[in-house]
């Protein structure tokens, strides 16, 4: 599975610059290829997030949440979330969990890595949980 260059720049500008809150990638069967599905204004929430997540197919996305210590540091974690929810089709689901890791070797810098396939899963205190 090829990965458009553009994915990489994405990921990149959300790293280094955080010009956005969340990257969401899908897979071109016909291409072969992943490619960018949408992209956020930094100042989106974590639901804003969520309700951009088909409910019968597929996705990666890549989250940049900030939260803040214990100790009271300001803090930001890169999260990948493989999104795979029940109703998919198996052929997406297997084609997506297939081709996961190739993926998001592409992406240096991620710090946290979530399979979810249901939006329970997907709360903000599962992501502030795994954060901390």
């Amino acid at each position: 599975m090829a990965v458009d260059d553009d994915c990489k720049r994405k990921f990149l500008e959300l790293k280094a610059k955080r010009t956005y809150r969340f990257v969401v990638f899908k897979i071109e069967e016909k291409q072969k290829q992943v490619v960018m599905d949408k992209l956020s204004e930094p100042n989106l929430t974590y639901d804003d997030f969520a309700a951009t997540l088909p409910a019968d197919e597929c996705r990666y996305c890549v989250y940049d949440f900030d939260f803040v210590t214990e100790e009271g540091c300001q803090k930001s974690k890169i999260f990948f979330i493989a999104w795979s929810p029940d109703t998919a089709k198996i052929r997406s689901k297997m084609l997506y969990a297939s081709s996961k890791e190739r993926f998001k070797r592409e992406l240096d810098g991620i710090q946290v890595e979530l399979q979810e396939t249901d939006p329970t899963e997907m709360g903000i205190d599962v992501i502030r949980g795994r954060a901390n």
